[in-house]
C-alpha cells in the first residue's frame, strides 16, 4: 500500500511541476522550429566552422588545453564536454543557428570546477548502477529492505539533481552572453542579423532552461516510480 502512495505522490509531483513551470509539448515543437530555422541558419553560416568557433571561445576563456573532436556520426546532435578526457565532442549541428551558443555552452563546462565535474561523472554512474541493482534484486525477490532502498534512492536522486542542475544552469545562463560577445567580435554579421540571432537565443533559452530542469527531475522521479512498481508487483 505504501508503495502505491509513493507512486501517486510522484505522479502528482510531476503534474504540479508541469503546471507551475508551464511545460507544454508544443514548447518542444517550437524549439525545433526556431532551432532549425533556415533563415537564422543562413545568417550564422557566415560565421566560421564549429571547431574554429570552439577554439576562439576557449581562447577567450584562457583554456586552450581542451581537446576538440568533431563527431563522425551524422545522426549525433548532442555536443558534449567530457570531463574525464578534458575534451569537447562537437556533434553534427551545422544545420542549426544555435551552434554558436552550443559551443559557448560546452566551453563553459570546461572551466567549471573540475572536482565537481568529475564527481558528477562518477556519481551519476553510481546512482544509475544502484538503481539497476535494487531493481534486479527486487525482480528476483531478494530485496528485504524495499522501503530503505526507496529512501536511499530518493536521497541519491536529490543529490544527483542538485549537482547536475547546478552545472547545466551555470553553463546555460552564461552561454548567451558569451556567444553574443563572440559574434560581435567577429564583425561579420550586420547589427540587424546579430539582434535577430540573439533574440531567438532568448526564445530557445526561455524554453530550454525549464525543460532541462524538468527533464532532470522527471528522470529521478521515474526511477522511484519504476522501483516502486516492481515492489508492488513482486512483493
Amino acid at each position: 500500500m505504501e508503495y502505491l502512495i509513493v507512486i501517486a505522490i510522484c505522479i502528482i509531483f510531476l503534474i504540479v511541476l508541469k503546471f507551475a513551470w508551464n511545460i507544454k509539448i508544443s514548447d518542444i515543437k517550437k524549439m525545433k522550429e526556431v532551432g532549425y530555422s533556415k533563415e537564422l541558419n543562413e545568417i550564422t553560416n557566415k560565421l566560421p566552422g564549429n571547431k574554429e568557433i570552439c577554439k576562439s571561445i576557449l581562447a577567450k576563456l584562457n583554456n586552450e588545453k581542451v581537446k576538440i573532436k568533431e563527431s563522425e556520426d551524422k545522426e549525433n546532435k548532442t555536443s558534449l564536454y567530457i570531463a574525464i578526457s578534458d575534451s569537447i565532442l562537437i556533434a553534427n549541428i551545422n544545420d542549426t543557428f544555435t551552434r554558436v551558443q552550443t559551443m559557448a555552452h560546452e566551453c563553459l563546462h570546461s572551466i567549471q570546477n573540475r572536482r565537481t565535474l568529475l564527481f558528477n561523472f562518477v556519481y551519476s554512474n553510481i546512482y544509475f548502477l544502484y538503481f539497476l541493482c535494487i531493481c534486479i534484486l527486487s525482480l528476483l525477490r531478494l530485496n528485504r529492505h524495499g522501503m530503505l532502498h526507496l529512501f536511499i534512492l530518493t536521497i541519491l536522486g536529490s543529490i544527483y539533481y542538485a549537482i547536475r542542475s547546478y552545472l547545466e544552469m551555470d553553463a546555460m545562463t552564461k552561454a548567451k552572453p558569451l556567444a553574443k560577445e563572440y559574434i560581435e567580435e567577429q564583425e561579420i554579421l550586420t547589427e540587424e542579423e546579430e539582434n535577430k540571432v540573439l533574440e531567438n537565443y532568448d526564445i530557445i533559452n526561455e524554453i530550454g532552461i525549464k525543460m532541462t530542469n524538468y527533464h532532470f527531475l522527471m528522470s529521478c522521479t521515474i526511477k522511484i516510480m519504476i522501483y516502486s512498481i516492481i515492489l508492488v508487483i513482486f512483493y
